[in-house]
C-alpha cells in the first residue's frame, strides 16, 4: 500500500456535484493505493501506522501529535494513480496497482481499520468515482508511507 497523507483544516470530496465525504474539523486527508501483493495484514499495518503517526503539533510547534491524540477524522480517498510508472515514455503504466476487486476490499478494510484505531470519524470518497477533492492544506505537511 501506499499513502499520500496531508494535514488539513478542512476537506471535502464531491461525486457529481454532491458532498459524499466531509471532514470540517480537520485532521489527515488520506489517498490510499492498493498494490498486487498487499494482504488484509498490510491494511491493518498502513492504518496503525496512520492513526499513530505524529504529525500534529504541540504548544511548542513541534510534530508531537497524532490524529488520535487530538481527537481528529480522516478522508480516505481510493488513487490507484499512485501507483502510476512514468519513467518509460509518456503515458503512465498501472501494472504496480492492484485489480479494482481487490483495491476495493482492502480500502474498505483500512478505513475500517482506521476507525478501530481511534480515528473519527473516517470519512470516504467512492471507490472507482470520478471525484473532486477540496482541501486546506495544514501547514503543509504532505508526506508518503509506503508498506513494508
Amino acid at each position: 500500500m501506499r499513502a499520500v497523507i496531508q494535514r488539513v483544516t478542512r476537506a471535502q470530496v464531491k461525486v457529481e456535484g454532491v458532498v459524499v465525504g466531509d471532514l470540517p474539523e480537520g485532521g489527515l486527508l488520506v489517498f490510499l493505493a492498493v498494490a498486487p501483493g498487499d494482504t488484509p495484514e498490510t491494511g491493518e499495518w498502513m492504518a496503525r501506522k496512520l492513526a499513530g503517526l505524529r504529525i500534529f503539533s504541540d504548544a511548542q510547534d513541534r510534530m508531537n501529535h497524532s490524529v488520535t491524540d487530538l481527537g481528529l477524522g480522516a478522508l480516505v480517498i481510493s488513487q490507484f494513480t499512485l501507483y502510476g510508472d512514468c519513467r518509460k515514455g509518456r503515458r503512465p503504466s498501472f501494472l504496480g496497482a492492484a485489480p479494482p476487486a481487490q483495491a476495493d476490499e482492502l480500502y474498505r478494510l483500512f478505513c475500517d481499520q482506521l476507525g478501530a484505531e481511534g480515528v473519527h470519524p473516517v470519512a470516504r470518497g467512492r471507490f472507482a468515482e470520478d471525484m473532486k477533492v477540496d482541501l486546506l492544506n495544514d501547514g503543509p505537511v504532505t508526506m508518503i508511507v509506503d508498506s513494508p
